[in-house]
């Protein structure tokens, strides 16, 4: 028989009870494994979260089928509706089993869409979500609740099987047999469902409380640079790179820095010095690594400087010199356009990098685990006061 009835699971229900469970068992060992993987092996611990990440879909799938099915069809009655508080919990354990195969593959889902570049799902589609946004603080809440929720979720697995069993082993009222073999056992009459499902709510609300109130708070930027003096006074500006992350395209920036220019318009000639906060860097959801001895070693070398001239080229321009960052000095050639009028400068620049030549990333000596080539872009307004 395919379908449920008052008193025994179908094929169907039988079907999706066990792939879910096995699904979802499978993902618990990957994603454990995953995340107490050291950094030293960076690429398999980015393996291991892909195919933690795209087994989670697969189950966000399984599950939302199996609810849909579930919907459809009679829920088997508790075989002993006398006893009220093991009926209420074993249908509190339900409704929260129900809830958590939905809520941690989706918060996953969500945290995955809101960060650039690290670890993609296996497939085409699912990298981004429609109205979720790439954003830091919503990828670190979603982390939050995912992880609490998923532990939610593993105490009810263990709570269902230690159920199970005292099912098998002490009572041996046949409840196993209905999902193994579809056997008519049950009562005479329904658990209460909904009071079971607001203890099921309470419990996942609280959880979900805990996860916000709790998360890892955002490091604290180091005191900002002083301002520069100079011919030009920089209004506004943005001092952003891209990296490439297992092929994907990673966005990060600085928010603090600062740059004293001279310049000529008449001659097209001058002079620029950028100094950079490190400790203001910013790359999604890997800033921690980013700012780490591996990378740019901000606790060591926590300012960089560029210290370029300024010249002509072609139709732009060209800002060349040494860019000195974590301890290393190497020659950088930055191309811009430049438009001025009334007294307002406004430009916007490219470099391209190779992060190798800063010893940044070092031990990531595969391209396809971390890129080699970095797009430096620079976008400034400055002004020149009058005298």
């Amino acid at each position: 028989m395919y379908q449920n009835t008052t008193h025994s699971y179908g094929r169907v229900a039988r079907m999706f009870h066990w792939l879910t469970g096995l699904i979802i068992l499978a993902n618990i060992g990957l994603g454990l494994l995953a995340s107490r993987m050291p950094m030293e092996q960076v690429e398999l611990k980015v393996q291991l979260f892909s195919w933690h990440k795209t087994l989670g879909i697969a189950a966000l799938s399984v599950a939302s089928l199996r609810i849909l099915w579930a919907l459809t069809q009679p829920r088997p009655v508790p075989v002993h509706p006398d006893r009220r508080v093991e009926t209420l919990a074993a249908e509190t354990v339900h409704w929260l089993l129900y809830a958590s195969l939905v809520l941690v593959p989706l918060t996953g889902w969500i945290e995955h869409a809101a960060t650039e570049g690290y670890a993609p799902i296996l497939w085409p589609l699912g990298q981004g979500l429609p109205l979720v946004p790439k954003s830091p603080a919503l990828a670190l809440t979603m982390a939050g609740v995912h992880h609490v929720s998923a532990w939610l979720l593993i105490a009810s697995i263990a709570l269902h099987v230690a159920g199970a069993l005292k099912h098998a082993v002490i009572d041996r009222d046949g409840v196993l047999s209905r999902m193994l073999h579809g056997s008519r056992v049950g009562g005479s009459k329904a658990g209460s469902h909904r009071m079971a499902a607001m203890a099921a709510a309470g419990v996942l609300v609280a959880g979900a409380a805990y996860a916000l109130t709790t998360r890892t708070p955002e490091a604290e930027v180091a005191a900002p640079l002083e301002a520069a003096a100079s011919e030009w006074q920089v209004t506004e500006g943005s001092l952003g790179f891209t990296a490439r992350q297992m092929g994907s395209e990673v966005q990060g920036g600085f928010s603090d820095w600062t740059a004293a220019i001279s310049f000529d318009p008449d001659t097209g000639q001058g002079q620029v010095q950028v100094r950079i906060n490190m400790d203001s860097v910013t790359v999604g959801t890997v800033t921690d690594q980013a700012k780490g001895a591996d990378f740019f070693g901000v606790a060591a070398h926590p300012v960089a400087v560029f210290d370029a001239t300024i010249r002509p080229e072609g139709d732009g321009y060209v800002a060349q010199g040494p860019l000195s960052l974590k301890g290393q000095q190497t020659p950088v050639t930055l191309t811009f356009d430049l438009r001025i009028q009334d007294g307002v400068a406004q430009m916007q620049g490219t470099a391209v990098l190779d992060r190798r030549d800063w010893q940044v990333g070092q031990g990531y000596d595969d391209e396809s685990t971390v890129g080699f080539g970095v797009d430096l872009n620079i976008a400034l307004t400055a002004t020149r006061p009058q005298t």
